[in-house]
């Protein structure tokens, strides 16, 4: 049994979680939270309960003054990592499933997020250099699975995601990802500029992807301690995070079409990384 298969049966631990987010991704998030009752969690004393439970909590909904319990939801809430949401009553009139939601209604996470000096840990407890992928901006919860299955698939260490432009990690993105979810430690940040400035005080290497990269994939080593950026399907990386990246390269293309999709583009350069650091072992054992 190798290393990291041996250390995730002795250590199957459930992982924890600057613009503003476009009125499209809210909405779809809106719609997302209506169409799956069981993470609902509605009115001030639950939701209260619910956070000093710790449950993990996506997103809490509010149509009330922010004032007694409220005070405590926003101040914990965002404490734990929850986007807060003010919106009006109409919608979590919509979105209420008992009629008595009293302005507040929660949105439990499918698992709980981590933070990334636990990612790094369990890179170093496996006896890899580190592995991590960036998901800047994925807003579809299906390209968010996908990129959460094909990163467990290869044995990536985790997965960071901002608190805001971003899907949570939700009762879709779990079913697209063929239950990795559970295997896969997910770290949720303010933003990803703090993020990267972290993982490179670590010494990780960040590399992002873009049409104007200076070396394609296959000239870049990826080998050393590496974290993946994979930008947003309609605009890519942000100004920020290219400006923050160590490396931008390319994914050589011949046909007319210049551009993959967010998930696929995520895969080719998680496999690339793979095949270079499985030839690199093999020559070690040499």
């Amino acid at each position: 049994m190798n290393s990291r298969n041996e250390k995730r049966r002795m250590d199957h631990r459930p992982a924890e979680q600057s613009a503003k987010r476009p009125q499209s991704d809210e909405a779809s998030a809106d719609r997302r939270d209506q169409n799956d009752e069981r993470r609902l969690i509605e009115g001030k004393n639950a939701v209260v309960e619910a956070i000093r439970a710790g449950t993990p909590i996506d997103r809490i909904y509010l149509s009330c003054p922010i004032e007694g319990p409220v005070s405590y939801i926003v101040s914990a809430g965002r404490a734990a990592g929850a986007v807060i949401v003010e919106t009006d009553r109409r919608k979590l009139d919509g979105l209420s499933r008992t009629g008595n939601h009293q302005g507040v209604i929660a949105v439990a996470a499918v698992k709980e997020y981590c933070d990334i000096p636990e990612i790094l840990r369990y890179a170093d407890e496996c006896g890899e250099a580190p592995f991590i992928i960036l998901c800047d901006g994925i807003t579809d919860d299906h390209n968010l699975g996908a990129i959460i299955r094909t990163a467990e698939a290869l044995g990536a260490h985790g997965i960071v995601l901002p608190r805001r432009r971003s899907a949570g990690v939700d009762a879709i993105v779990s079913r697209t990802s063929a239950g990795a979810v559970e295997h896969m430690r997910i770290a949720r940040v303010a933003n990803m500029s703090t993020a990267i400035r972290e993982l490179k005080e670590a010494g990780v290497w960040v590399y992002g992807t873009a049409a104007d990269g200076s070396s394609t994939l296959y000239q870049t080593d990826l080998t050393g301690p590496c974290a993946i950026v994979v930008g947003s399907e309609g605009e890519g990386m942000s100004r920020l995070t290219a400006r923050d990246c160590d490396f931008i390269m390319n994914i050589p293309m011949k046909g007319l079409i210049n551009s993959l999709n967010a998930s696929v583009s995520a895969g080719v350069v998680m496999y690339e990384l793979s095949r270079q650091r499985l030839l690199a072992g093999e020559k070690e054992e040499e």
